[in-house]
């Protein structure tokens, strides 16, 4: 039957955790930059698709599109730090991973993810500007849009823009883990497909806050002229969100299943039964 239920599902979650705990670094990081080359495209093609629609429209037409990256990350097999982010602590809270494993996990992914990203953004600076000599068109003004809205708005803020970037980082992360949690439900890859679509789309849709999207959004938007400084990202940005992140994956995600749909503990004989002792009539 092509469909993992909820118990056999956490059970393929937690052997995944203790493969992805097993990689050496070089896998973690090829994978990873796989990954975030995956998902850059996925997220300039959700930005091309929906420019020139309404609010409400553009946020549906993008939704849809979106999962093309998160998709082939997960067909492939390849790393997603976000993802990880729900899948090794069960691997942890199970016995089956190491907390310095899970750490050692995510460092190596994010790294790997970050590379990918910043370089298929460049490539894509390149491609819109003719290697920077002509106007970056109606895509690179989506580019830097985004990336203002993520930095400068919340800076504005303040205290308020830092605590709703990790809200958001919060309510994304919490349908991403998911997505990359049932793309373990099924074993064909149009059930893989249609799984992960249904949480993913969402995240994209409300816009809320993915610290890999982020990675390819902000360094694109400052090679094509954003007025956003590197600081300005990371603090109000890339942190809050990759702590939003963490959160979302591990504990709304990744834990609350596990406590859902915990291992059935072992079952022991009792062998009193078998000790009686006979005494003569």
């Amino acid at each position: 039957m092509d469909y993992h239920p909820p118990y056999k599902l956490m059970e393929e979650v937690e052997a995944a955790s203790k493969k992805k705990a097993g990689l050496p670094a070089g896998g973690m990081l090829v994978k990873g930059f796989l990954s975030g080359a995956l998902l850059a495209y996925g997220t300039a093609l959700a930005f091309k698709c929906s420019t020139g629609f309404s609010e409400g429209a553009a946020a549906l037409v993008s939704g849809a599109v979106f999962p093309v990256g998160f998709a082939m990350i997960i067909l492939l097999g390849m790393e997603l730090a976000t993802g990880n982010f729900a899948v090794l602590p069960v691997g942890v809270v199970r016995g089956k991973v190491t907390v310095n494993q899970m750490f050692r996990n995510w460092g190596w992914v994010y790294l790997g993810n970050f590379f990918g990203c910043v370089f298929v953004g460049f490539l894509i600076a390149i491609a819109l500007t003719e290697a920077f000599i002509e106007p970056h068109g109606a895509l690179g003004d989506k580019i830097i849009a985004v990336a203002i809205s993520k930095t400068l708005v919340y800076e504005h803020a303040g205290a308020n823009g830092w605590l709703t970037a990790f809200v958001k980082g919060i309510l994304c992360n919490w349908m991403v883990a998911l997505g990359t949690i049932l793309g373990m439900v099924s074993t064909s890859a149009f059930g893989k497909i249609a799984s992960i679509w249904l949480p993913v789309s969402t995240f994209f849709a409300l816009a809320f806050e993915h610290s890999i999207v982020n990675m390819f959004v902000m360094p694109t938007a400052m090679l094509l002229g954003a007025d956003i400084t590197v600081g300005q990202w990371l603090f109000w940005n890339q942190i809050p969100v990759t702590l939003g992140n963490i959160v979302g994956g591990a504990v709304f995600t990744g834990l609350l299943l596990h406590y859902c749909y915990k291992p059935s503990p072992p079952v022991t004989e009792d062998k009193s039964v078998h000790n009686v002792t006979r005494t003569a009539p």
